[in-house]
C-alpha cells in the first residue's frame, strides 16, 4: 500500500484525478488531492497577491495538518514548481517524489526561467491578448486525445492562472532532493513540449529513475489505469 499526495498541474486541482480515486482504492492505495488557492474549489480566493510561495504553503500545510508521512508526493506538470519548493519544508515527510511530465525547477528558478524565449514569450503574449484580468493567465488547451465526454466536463472547471506563479522563483531545487527521485516522460506531449528537457536530463542521470508513458500530458485523465500500473512499478 501506498500513500500518493498529488501536487496537481495549473489551472487544474483536485478534481482533475477523479477517475484515479477508485483505481487507487481498489487497489489498497491511499490519494490525496489537495487544491491550490485560487483555483479549482478554492477559486474564490484568487487574487494578485497569489504566487507560487502561496501554494508552496497550500501543500505544506496539507501535509502538516493531515500528519502525513511516508508519502510519494506525484508532482505532475506545474505540480512539479510545487512540489520542488515544499522539499525544503517536508522532506522529512517524504518517502519517494515521483515526477510526471513535470516542470523540475532549481533554486531561483521560476517556471517561466525553465522555458526557451519562444515559449516564454508565447505564455505572456497570451496574457496581453486575452483581454482579462493582466495577472491571469488562460488556460493551455486540453490534448487532442481526450476524450470529448472528459472536454465537457473539463471545460467549466480549468480556470485562470495568477501570473504570480510562473515568474516567482522556486525556492529550493531539484538536484538537492535527497529522496528516491523518478521521471514519467508523456510520449503524446505533441508541439511545445516543455518536459522533454527535464525528462532527458533524468534519462541520463544516476539519481533518477526513468520511465515513459504512451499517453499525452495528463494520464490521470486520458489513460489512468496505465498511469496507477506505472506508479505501481516504480514505487520504492
Amino acid at each position: 500500500m501506498a500513500r500518493f499526495v498529488v501536487a496537481h498541474g495549473a489551472w487544474s486541482a483536485g478534481w482533475a484525478w477523479k477517475k484515479m480515486r477508485p483505481l487507487c482504492a481498489a487497489a489498497g492505495h491511499e490519494l490525496f488531492t489537495p487544491t491550490w488557492t485560487g483555483i479549482g474549489e478554492r477559486r474564490h480566493l484568487v487574487g494578485e497577491h497569489v504566487n507560487l510561495s502561496t501554494h508552496i504553503a497550500d501543500l505544506v500545510q496539507h501535509m502538516e495538518v493531515e500528519d502525513h508521512s511516508d508519502v510519494v508526493l506525484l508532482a505532475h506538470s506545474y505540480g512539479g514548481m510545487v512540489a520542488t519548493g515544499a522539499m525544503a519544508t517536508i522532506e522529512n515527510r517524504i518517502r519517494q517524489i515521483i515526477y510526471l511530465d513535470a516542470f523540475v525547477p532549481e533554486r531561483y528558478q521560476s517556471l517561466l526561467d525553465t522555458t526557451d524565449a519562444a515559449l516564454r514569450e508565447a505564455l505572456l503574449s497570451r496574457v496581453a491578448e486575452s483581454g482579462s484580468t493582466p495577472w491571469l493567465v488562460p488556460s493551455n488547451p486540453m490534448p487532442a486525445d481526450t476524450d470529448p465526454a472528459d472536454l465537457e466536463w473539463i471545460a467549466p472547471r480549468r480556470v485562470e492562472q495568477p501570473l504570480g506563479t510562473f515568474t516567482e522563483p522556486c525556492p529550493f531545487g531539484g538536484s538537492e532532493i535527497s529522496v528516491p527521485k523518478a521521471y514519467i516522460y508523456c510520449l503524446r506531449s505533441g508541439p511545445g513540449d516543455m518536459f522533454g528537457p527535464f525528462a532527458e536530463r533524468a534519462k541520463i542521470s544516476d539519481d533518477w529513475v526513468y520511465r515513459e508513458i504512451d499517453a499525452s500530458h495528463s494520464p490521470n485523465i486520458t489513460a489512468p489505469t496505465r498511469l496507477l500500473e506505472l506508479l505501481e512499478e516504480l514505487v520504492v
